[in-house]
């Protein structure tokens, strides 16, 4: 049984008392968790399990594994405490709900580009597009629309689409829905004001840096 994921029940919460279910060598397995891995382009988050540093997150199928040190000396049925960084967890979530924001108004206003990566970090989202010729045209358009949106502080709904593969979405009512396993805040106005730059990466491909300033 995958740990279960508390991060989408309570994307706010940095504590959690659990029980380690499998060791092996320096990676270990919970029975629920806050501590978010890498997934979606958006960074793991921060902290620690049983007071030892969490050294990598990995997320895979639908179970997360973490290392940590060597010598940590944690065993199967041990309890320990979880302990993320609070606002490394929320910079990650405003950045990765703004990419959310400007990649629907790009698939919904300018055309369905094809998305070829992304990047969420705690100072920097990017988007990375197939597009021929400069993006930077549609960019003023792309952030009022996604400042609108902000300014307007709508409730942003996070659920499953399929409980059992652990396939998730986000909808906001009257604008758009989108899949999306990541962390999301409950309203849009908790990400503040966004920043768009333009940046080439190679013929036809184009960049979108996200940038905010505080909430």
């Amino acid at each position: 049984m995958p740990a279960k994921k508390l991060f989408w029940d309570d994307p706010y919460r940095t504590a959690l008392d659990t029980t380690v279910t499998e060791v092996r060598e320096n990676v270990v397995t919970l029975r629920e968790t806050i501590f978010f891995a890498f997934s979606g382009g958006q960074e793991s988050d921060r902290g620690t399990i049983g007071g030892h540093e969490v050294l990598d997150a990995r997320k895979i199928g639908t179970e997360i594994f973490y290392t940590l040190p060597a010598g940590h000396r944690l065993k199967a049925g041990d309890l320990v405490k979880v302990e993320i960084d609070g606002p490394h967890r929320l910079a990650l979530m405003r950045l990765h709900f703004a990419a959310e924001l400007v990649l629907w108004t790009m698939l919904a206003r300018h055309g369905a580009p094809e998305k070829i990566g992304a990047h969420i970090s705690p100072d920097k989202a990017r988007i990375d597009f197939l597009w021929e010729g400069s993006i930077a045209p549609v960019l003023p358009d792309v952030a009022d629309c996604v400042n609108r949106l902000i300014e307007e502080n709508l409730p942003i709904e996070s659920a499953f689409s399929d409980e059992a593969a652990e396939r998730r979405f986000w909808r906001i009512d009257g604008v758009g829905e989108m899949a999306c396993g990541g962390t999301h805040p409950k309203r849009t106005g908790e990400i503040g004001p966004v920043r768009l730059r333009r940046r080439n990466i190679g013929s036809g491909r184009e960049r979108i840096e996200i940038t905010l300033e505080a909430p």
